[in-house]
């Protein structure tokens, strides 16, 4: 598994940034009004009446109403410069357009290989303590996916690779790929953020909650720290995933 700093630069570096590219001119704020604007391909977010461009210079154009007025909440909240980091909504339906459309196979590929070695299914050996656990948060969300998607994933002890039954990860896949282009964005992320193929099907379902999965997710760290305590640098990468998955799960509501 990768370590906190990892995921996280993983999953930005997938998501497209408002001043990446070709749109590195936004750096500095130029525009009095952002809006979203209807037409007959979904909603347009226009500055002072002129269409978005992602930094591939796609129109940003979103599907639902309320997530256009999220981007363009977004775009009027900002200062003096444009800051992605207080972008988050803006850089997925980015990433929806320009990384996840082009090349939708691949992504659907990318996000269903972690039900290969899913988070949840990779169990303490001991001790006791953390294994109950682990069972005890970890066992209804596999329930629930065998219940929700007709899949079974079996559990391994300690870090030993497990194969998975290929049908029931066939069955994940397609559950997969019959999302659109905006939600692969969000699953994208919020899986790659929790290292869990589970917990990135739940949000998206409505499921769970952001901070739910992200409890689930760093369960054993939270165990650790119980015992140990926090670490401040590692407490401030896990903090930053937080604001990640909220922010995730935020733009999947909207859709």
């Amino acid at each position: 598994m990768a370590d906190d700093k990892d995921k996280i630069l993983k999953a930005d570096r997938f998501v497209s940034h408002p001043g990446d590219g070709a749109a590195a001119n936004l750096r500095k704020r130029f525009y009095e009004t952002a809006s979203a604007r209807p037409d007959e391909e979904g909603f347009v977010i226009e500055l002072d009446g002129r269409p978005v461009k992602t930094p591939a210079r796609a129109t940003l154009t979103v599907p639902t109403g309320s997530l256009g007025e999220v981007i363009a909440e977004e775009w009027n909240a900002q200062e003096t410069h444009i800051v992605p980091e207080n972008m988050l909504v803006t850089k997925l339906a980015n990433t929806a357009l320009d990384r996840v459309a082009p090349r939708k196979d691949e992504v659907v590929a990318e996000i269903a290989i972690f039900g290969e070695s899913d988070l949840l299914c990779y169990r303490a050996e001991s001790p006791e303590s953390l294994v109950t656990r682990q069972a005890e948060e970890w066992d209804p969300m596999l329930e629930w996916l065998e219940h929700q998607y007709q899949a079974r994933l079996e559990l391994a002890s300690g870090v030993i690779f497990r194969e998975q039954p290929s049908a029931d990860l066939a069955r994940l896949r397609d559950a997969v790929a019959s999302r659109s282009e905006f939600e692969l964005a969000g699953l994208h992320q919020a899986v790659s953020l929790s290292g869990s193929l589970v917990l990135g099907l739940a949000l998206i379902d409505g499921q769970i909650a952001a901070d739910r999965a992200y409890e689930l997710a760093h369960l054993d760290e939270t165990w650790q720290a119980e015992r140990w305590g926090w670490d401040e640098e590692a407490q401030a990468r896990l903090e930053e995933r937080r604001k990640m998955l909220n922010a995730t799960a935020k733009y999947l509501e909207l859709l």
